[in-house]
């Protein structure tokens, strides 16, 4: 139910936002809406949520990723003691910041090739996935998920839908740079993500009901589901596989929050709501180096 309702709240969200983003087809995404539609103060009220989404999501993500490594591959301790995490979070960050700087086309061709691994290892473990459950599983597991009901449904659902809205941040992030793309191109980002991330959202957690207990995936595998899920249907092997993905996703997540707050910075300063000189660029690679470096 969870899934189905941000399904629907996605499928309404494309329509509304890319008519009007196709309407005023310059970098900002929200704030740009809002400053042609209410007051500039509401505007720049939602633009410093936007840099605080970013900033989160940025910061989440390289640390998410690192995390990922020590819980799914069991990396003695010392290689994560407080200092050298601090040290490979801040290395992962400077090396997306460093792609940002390089240009567009650098930063399209990496996200492109972490998109195709990514949609390679979920189509794979789907498949695998089924499989597993006609031929071992069966419907013994979703049984007992379903007679272990929780005791406030609605409060459950809510949880869930939640969750599930956190899952797909960033589906905003293509229009705050809008400018950059060619026309036509950002309705069918919106068209192609909303397909996407319903059907694998959905496949997932079909895939999660059916083979893990809800207790194991509260209390064993609550940050390392799809490498569960990976290992009961295909192996050792697919685990791995679906660790490194979910690695070069987080990175990947990274590197969006760095793109997006780029395009809004631009509008921002075009405005004058940030400082002049972030829309200066350097004369190597033309790309606004210093909100970048403002950022990171």
């Amino acid at each position: 139910l969870a899934v189905l309702g941000v399904g629907a709240v996605l499928w309404v969200f494309r329509w509304v936002y890319g008519e009007a983003i196709t309407a005023l087809p310059l970098n900002g995404g929200a704030y740009n809406v809002l400053l042609n539609s209410t007051r500039k103060s509401t505007a720049a009220l939602s633009a410093i949520l936007t840099l605080m989404s970013y900033m989160a999501t940025t910061v989440v993500s390289a640390f998410s990723a690192i995390d990922y490594l020590q819980n799914v591959h069991h990396l003695p301790d010392f290689c994560f003691t407080l200092p050298l995490f601090q040290t490979l979070v801040v290395g992962l960050l400077s090396l997306f910041a460093l792609l940002t700087v390089l240009g567009m086309a650098e930063s399209a061709t990496v996200a492109l090739l972490i998109f195709l691994f990514h949609l390679l290892t979920l189509s794979i473990l789907v498949l695998a996935g089924g499989w597993y459950i006609y031929s071992t599983a069966g419907l013994a597991v979703a049984q007992a998920n379903w007679e272990a009901r929780p005791s406030s449904p609605g409060l459950a659902v809510l949880n869930g839908f939640s969750q599930a809205m956190l899952g797909i941040t960033g589906f905003e992030t293509s229009a705050n740079f809008v400018e950059e793309q060619r026309p036509g191109v950002f309705l069918k980002t919106l068209r192609n993500m909303w397909a996407l991330s319903f059907l694998f959202n959905l496949s997932i957690c079909a895939l999660t009901l059916f083979m893990l207990p809800s207790e194991d995936v509260g209390n064993l595998y609550l940050t390392t589901t799809l490498a569960e899920l990976g290992r009961l249907s295909g192996g050792p092997w697919l685990k791995e596989w679906v660790a490194v993905d979910a690695v070069l996703v987080l990175a990947g997540s990274v590197l969006t929050g760095y793109i997006g707050v780029t395009g809004l910075a631009r509008r921002l300063a075009v405005d004058r709501c940030l400082p002049s000189f972030l829309l200066r660029t350097n004369a190597w690679r033309g790309t606004n180096h210093w909100t970048v470096a403002c950022f990171c």
